[in-house]
């Protein structure tokens, strides 16, 4: 049975544990893969890699990503994949998002985890180092437009009216309050 192309898109993203075993993992992509061109229409399937966590889970720092856009063809396929990969070994996180109309496609993240993998010295060609400006050079523009001086302090240009005190707050952090208590620091 396949999906209409009026039904709205799904991601699924897949985090598997990478000290599984290589034919367990790739065996939850097929299972996953098979149960989705089954019940729905696979449009992309993403490998993203093995790629760090941004916290640990389950004492694990990286995760094998995988991202499979598809149409379902009703209701019982999403919660067949979540019932599945919430009981299933070797997957860490997963996550079913609908898409809303005119979500942009997603990025090559391939070339993202090549990218992340390089070390300081290797810079791709055409990219020149990010390195802070060094004294005598002008520092990137600041929030104005214009540059900074070299050796000035970065500042953040503020609005005027943010400088002048306002009728509502206090004129004074350390003002004493009707409990005889003071608010600011302590003396």
């Amino acid at each position: 049975m396949t999906a209409d192309a009026a039904t709205p898109p799904y991601d699924l993203v897949v985090i598997l544990d990478p000290q599984a075993a290589e034919d367990t993992r790739a065996k939850i992509v097929r299972d996953t893969r098979a149960s989705i061109e089954g019940a729905g229409t696979l449009v992309r399937h993403d490998e993203w890699g093995e790629r760090a966590l941004t916290y640990p889970i389950e004492k694990h720092t990286t995760g094998e990503y995988h991202l499979l856009q598809f149409h379902p063809s009703g209701a019982e396929l999403l919660s067949e994949l979540d019932h599945t990969l919430r009981i299933t070994d070797g997957v860490l996180r997963f996550r079913i998002i609908k898409l809303a109309p005119g979500t942009p496609s997603p990025p090559d993240m391939r070339s993202a985890a090549s990218a992340a993998r390089r070390t300081e010295g290797e810079a791709p060609a055409g990219d020149a180092p990010a390195a802070p400006a060094a004294a005598g050079q002008a520092a990137p523009p600041a929030k104005g437009g214009a540059p900074a001086e070299a050796g000035a302090p970065a500042q953040a240009a503020a609005p005027a009216e943010a400088s002048a005190p306002t009728e509502s707050a206090p004129a004074a952090q350390d003002e004493a309050q009707p409990d005889g208590e003071t608010v600011g620091e302590p003396a």
